[in-house]
């Protein structure tokens, strides 16, 4: 039993307690003492014997009270602490001053591959074998910049937290490493937490569902995959997806656009790099995508535009999983998938000898092509009417809606950049303009000036009508510069049998040549 004696502190109080139980020949296994607490563990003592017991107790000048409890303060408290360690899934140590491990949750040791008994104990630097970092760490008081170190052949960065005294030495420290995945796990989960899956992929159009229906089928199977599409369209919405829908859905993703960066700063990005790898370098090194990633996906945007030295790189990681950081003489190994995109034509590229064939044929394992606007035009039209609604929301505006002509101005519109020049001209529109209804001119549609001219709003009595007068207006005017129904199919790409009928449909042919 345990019990719990409120005292008034004195001096010989804590001595007399015992002697009662003593003299009752109660084994005692543990005392802790927290004024104006005392308690005590004395595992014969029960029920019966704690009333005669409180009677002496209270005798006791000085005792208050008398009364059972369930577990010892510190018995908790380690209890607790134990349950701490136990539960992060980061590895833990805690050191002394000299650096010797004190502690160790069961991930730490998990992380060195050596039993408990022969962790707790364990210098620092025969535990991470860098003498001159424990050195600069002690001699620093455990405050150091995150640092990277090796630990059983793993890399891992590690931070510190120092453990004060009453006076103010430093007692020792808290040391937290992070596995490069781990970090990847939590920067990933960050970047993308309303990333979302298929259901983010808006149209209702037949491409866009054969699309869909392929993308879905492709998540399953974990290889690399090649989107292509023109800019606008999507391709990182659909690569996101994917992921989503993925056996590594659970594992981060990341991506990378290879336009965007130089050559030096794409591969340490990618690949990481060692300590010293370069001026301005961090001092431990510094995972790159692959490592942060591991288990999940990398997305490569405009994977054309990689550098030769890259894609051979790229190739070799591809090839056997396996890549060195930059600066770094050590190879290391990565369970990523590859997902890539471009709006060019690779085969072209290869023909012209700016990207290599093995690469191509090493990322064109599955393939997705994501339809341009214009051909999906059912989609136009449910689309800004989406993103009407987001911008009205994001100025706190509102909401408006778009007018019969604004609707066939956007369906008449070629789009060459796609869905996201849809959304920055209705975002452009929101911005711009207070009306409730949204017109013809407030879209600023310079491609479709051929429907603002033809139509004026009075004039329109249904959408059809609309449609129907914005497609005769633009076949009328670019007939002259493709006058056949291939060429002009070819202009629009739409098929032939389609321009074909449209044409007849309205009259369009070579009399209408000026």
């Amino acid at each position: 039993m345990r019990i719990d004696v409120t005292i008034a502190d004195r001096v010989g109080i804590a001595q007399e307690i015992l002697a009662k139980l003593a003299g009752r020949a109660l084994n005692v296994s543990a005392v802790e003492v927290e004024p104006p607490h005392v308690y005590i563990e004395a595992p014969a003592l029960d029920t019966s014997g704690l009333g005669e017991l409180r009677r002496e107790l209270l005798q006791i000048e000085g005792v208050l009270s008398v009364g059972e409890v369930g577990m010892l303060p510190g018995a908790r408290r380690r209890l607790y602490l134990d349950a701490l360690l136990a539960s992060q899934q980061d590895p833990v140590l805690a050191v002394d001053a000299q650096g010797v491990v004190a502690v160790a949750n069961a991930a730490a040791v998990a992380m060195s591959r050596m039993p408990e008994q022969q962790l707790i104990g364990m210098p620092l630097k025969a535990l991470i074998g860098d003498a001159k970092l424990v050195d600069a760490l002690i001699g620093q008081g455990y405050r150091l910049p995150v640092n990277e170190v090796q630990i059983a052949g793993e890399p891992y960065l590690f931070e510190s937290v120092a453990l004060h005294e009453a006076g103010g030495d430093v007692a020792g420290a808290v040391l937290t490493l992070h596995a490069p995945h781990r970090i990847g796990e939590r920067l990933s989960a960050l970047q993308n937490y309303n990333a979302g899956g298929f259901e983010t992929i808006l149209g209702r159009s037949e491409p866009i569902r054969q699309l869909k229906q392929r993308a879905s089928r492709m998540a399953q199977v974990d290889a690399p995959l090649l989107i292509r599409g023109e800019t606008g369209t999507g391709k990182e919405l659909i690569a996101h997806a994917c992921h989503a829908g993925s056996p590594r859905r659970a594992q981060p993703f990341f991506a990378l656009n290879c336009a965007a960066l130089p050559e030096s700063l794409a591969e340490s990005e990618l690949f990481g790099y060692a300590p010293g790898a370069f001026t301005g370098a961090l001092r431990g090194g510094k995972p790159g995508l692959l490592e942060l990633a591991d288990g999940g996906t990398v997305f490569l945007d405009e994977v054309g535009e990689m550098s030769p030295y890259l894609q051979a790189k790229l190739l070799r990681f591809l090839n056997d999983g396996s890549f060195r950081r930059v600066g770094g003489d050590r190879e290391l190994k990565a369970d990523v998938r590859i997902v890539s995109a471009t709006h060019r034509s690779l085969e072209r590229m290869v023909e012209a000898g700016s990207f290599r064939q093995d690469l191509l044929f090493r990322l064109d394992v599955l393939q997705l092509q994501v339809p341009p606007l214009r051909e999906r035009t059912e989609d136009i039209v449910p689309l800004a009417e989406v993103f009407l609604a987001r911008a009205c929301a994001q100025t706190g505006r509102p909401t408006a809606r778009l007018s019969k002509a604004a609707c066939a101005a956007l369906l008449a519109n070629p789009w060459p950049g796609n869905v996201r020049q849809l959304q920055n001209v209705i975002f452009r529109a929101v911005t711009m303009s207070e009306a409730a209804v949204l017109d013809v001119g407030d879209l600023e549609l310079a491609d479709a000036a051929a429907g603002r001219t033809a139509l004026r709003g009075d004039e329109i009595e249904t959408l059809d009508a609309a449609v129907a007068a914005c497609e005769k207006a633009l076949l009328q005017r670019l007939y002259p510069q493709f006058p056949s129904s291939r060429k002009l199919a070819e202009r629009l790409g739409a098929s032939h049998s389609a321009i074909a009928l449209r044409l007849r449909k309205y009259g369009i042919g070579p009399r209408e040549a000026p």
